[in-house]
């Protein structure tokens, strides 16, 4: 084969590899935007906000040490997070007294009459409702950030594809014709 062959035929696949990772970059960029405007936007919709000072939840912010996020409006998954182990995690614990769900309606249905425990099984209920809905947002929210970051490297690749494609071309104009490989 000869060398101008070889480096056509290479310069062909960078330039293709190049044209792949730009379009890879792209769809993953939009991928995360499209993310981050869902959760964003579901998120809104709920008005959930974090505890003000003051107010009884604070000591959770508190506790793990997230005092900056006082009084503001959840609005990322990594927010969501948060809100949702920190707050209604802690509050659901404390108020199935370390039980979960399945535990304390078992405890309901063998005994109908206790008002109390039902009432403790609907609010345990509600709080792992939501928990769960809040970590949906940051599984989604965070699959975004793994788009954001698989954007950044298909176009740091492609650029750095394209200038190999370019030396390549460099290479392929001063290469001899006649040199066999």
């Amino acid at each position: 084969m000869r060398r101008k062959t070889l480096d056509l035929l290479l310069n062909w696949v960078g330039t293709l590899l190049t044209a792949v990772l730009l379009v890879a970059g792209i769809g993953m960029l939009v991928g995360y935007n499209f993310t981050n405007s869902q959760v964003r936007s579901q998120l809104v919709g709920q008005k959930v906000f974090f505890p003000k000072s003051g107010e009884r939840d604070y000591q959770d912010l508190v506790k793990v040490n997230m005092t900056n996020l006082a009084g503001q409006q959840v609005l990322t998954g990594k927010q969501a997070q948060i809100f949702a182990n920190d707050i209604i995690g802690v509050d659901t614990a404390a108020i199935g007294a370390g039980k979960t769900y399945a535990e304390l309606s078992a405890a309901a249905l063998a005994d109908p009459s206790n008002a109390a425990l039902a009432n403790q099984v609907e609010l345990v209920f509600r709080g792992d409702t939501l928990q769960g809905l809040l970590l949906n947002a940051y599984a989604f929210g965070f699959i975004g950030q793994l788009a954001l970051y698989g954007a950044i490297g298909s176009f740091i690749a492609a650029l750095l594809m394209l200038i190999l494609t370019l030396l390549g071309i460099r290479h392929y104009r001063q290469a001899d014709p006649a040199e066999v490989i």
